[in-house]
């Protein structure tokens, strides 16, 4: 009897499994669909758990400010923190403002500072960062936790093995980053040879909004501006 139940139990799940993939598909579709129509952003990634009234808040308003004054969009995860003042530098520089939403049990709420006809919602994470990876021309990381190491790590990685174009991936804050690049430089490089000097390349460390510019501006400067892929 009990193997029956199990068995029947076993079954339900695959059925739902097989019924996702609709879901999944459908958010690729709005998603591609929306996105597609919104141009070239930067996205900004960092904590959730930033209050306000931090410096890295202030520098993430200042930042996207002058990203939008530069002529991209801003990109964020959509929720609290550093994704909110990267939408409200947007939206205070008169830009574009586009928030990613995710279903979370925590942390995760809208802010108030996305354009409304540019507020997606996702329940898969997966999907969520297909479209900032593939609408993306560069990244801008403050200090976060384990989403921005997995959002910051998953660029590396997917530049790294070509799978897809290069763009620039800008740490801000070198008291919160310099330690962790460290450790990629002698313990990943150096140590035991698991990375290549010329992936290294691909990262930037900086402290100010103005050398955000310089380094987004220098590497644009003779192409233009598209998705990845």
């Amino acid at each position: 009897m009990r193997k029956e139940i199990h068995h029947k139990g076993w079954n339900e799940i695959k059925t739902n499994d097989s019924w996702a993939i609709f879901k999944i598909m459908g958010e690729f579709v709005n998603g591609f669909e929306r996105m597609s129509k919104i141009g070239p952003c930067v996205s900004i990634f960092g904590s959730a758990r930033t209050k306000p009234n931090e410096t890295y808040y202030e520098l993430t308003v200042n930042v996207a400010k002058k990203i939008v004054e530069a002529g991209y969009g801003v990109i964020t995860g959509g929720g609290p923190g550093v994704m909110e003042a990267g939408n409200k530098g947007a939206h205070i520089g008169g830009g574009t403002s586009v928030g990613l939403n995710i279903e979370l049990p925590f942390e995760q709420h809208d802010n108030p500072y996305i354009d409304p006809d540019k507020n997606l919602d996702f329940d898969y994470f997966f999907v969520r960062k297909v479209m900032f990876v593939k609408y993306s021309q560069g990244f801008v990381v403050m200090p976060g936790g384990f989403g921005t190491l997995d959002e910051l790590f998953e660029a590396i990685t997917l530049i790294q093995t070509h799978k897809i174009g290069k763009f620039p991936i800008i740490l801000v804050g070198t008291d919160f980053w310099q330690g962790l690049l460290e450790w990629i430089k002698s313990t990943l490089l150096e140590s035991f040879s698991n990375i290549s000097p010329k992936d290294l390349d691909l990262i930037h460390l900086v402290d100010t909004e103005e050398e955000v510019i310089d380094i987004l501006d220098n590497f644009y400067k003779d192409s233009g501006l598209s998705p990845n892929f």
